[in-house]
């Protein structure tokens, strides 16, 4: 324990410093708009990440299923558990949009950083007015070529949490009409949201086959649902049979244990719209 906690200590020190001066330097460098050298250190920052990860605290990456998003623009529509969603991500969607909450844009560097690359800004505060905005971001990002990702539950989730996905990815796949890459992962079981410990093994993200526009929108959701959330309890049930160095709650090994029996984790008692 004491030898991984020295570990992620030593990772996150890499991790933070990196980040903050990276980010100077790509939000210094947005006056000239998005560049080859700003896309170029946003690759280093993530395979230099990816390297760190391993060597220091033993977290090996395997990302499958890139041949599944489509040459066009697309919706790229992830589980998210941890930071390492991102180093996963970022790669295959080549020029990527994020969705993300307009505050984070506040923060000073970070914020001119996120910008240059086509970021969507989601601004609550503006109610009714909120989902429109952000389709004419998006309809300008895609306009870019960029592809835009959406983590569709708003926020990190533990593994095997009941799931909470929220209506924006729904309003973004009626309004664009382009399709949908649902992404799986298990990311948490290493990298926990609010766990200052890292753990050892092997996290994956796997890209699934691409759901066409034009469905009717609840039936898009149950598909997105359905992909998403099947294939992160395959992959975190094959972690768990691999065996896991982390400790395991009594709450995640019940739910392991029903998993196992064919009993997944349902949706949380309230959807957030």
């Amino acid at each position: 324990m004491l030898g991984q906690a020295l570990r992620s200590l030593l990772f996150y020190a890499v991790f933070y410093l990196q980040t903050v001066v990276l980010a100077i330097v790509v939000g210094i460098s947005t006056i000239w708009g998005r560049t080859a050298f700003g896309w170029a250190l946003a690759l280093y920052w993530i395979h230099s990440h990816i390297l760190a990860l391993r060597l220091i605290a033993g977290i090996r990456t395997d990302v499958e299923g890139m041949e599944n998003i489509p040459d066009g623009p697309c919706i790229i529509a992830s589980k998210h558990m941890s930071d390492w969603d991102i180093f996963a991500l970022l790669p295959g969607a080549r020029r990527p949009a994020f969705i993300a909450k307009k505050e984070l844009m506040d923060i000073p560097f970070f914020g001119q950083a996120a910008m240059a690359f086509d970021t969507i800004r989601v601004d609550r505060s503006r109610g009714g007015d909120a989902i429109p905005l952000m389709l004419a971001d998006a309809r300008r990002s895609l306009a870019n070529g960029a592809r835009i990702i959406i983590f569709p539950e708003g926020t990190r989730k533990a593994p095997l949490d009941p799931y909470d996905y929220r209506y924006g990815v729904v309003r973004l796949y009626e309004g664009l009409n382009i399709p949908v890459v649902p992404v799986a992962l298990n990311s948490g079981l290493f990298w926990g949201r609010n766990s200052l410990l890292l753990w050892p093994g092997t996290a994956r993200a796997r890209f699934l086959p691409a759901i066409p526009p034009g469905l009717p929108v609840e039936e898009f959701r149950a598909r997105l649902i359905g992909a998403i959330e099947g294939e992160t309890n395959r992959l975190i049930l094959e972690a768990y049979d691999e065996g896991l160095t982390r400790p395991i709650s009594p709450e995640l090994r019940d739910r392991l244990d029903k998993l196992k029996q064919g009993i997944a984790p349902g949706p949380a008692t309230t959807t957030t719209s």
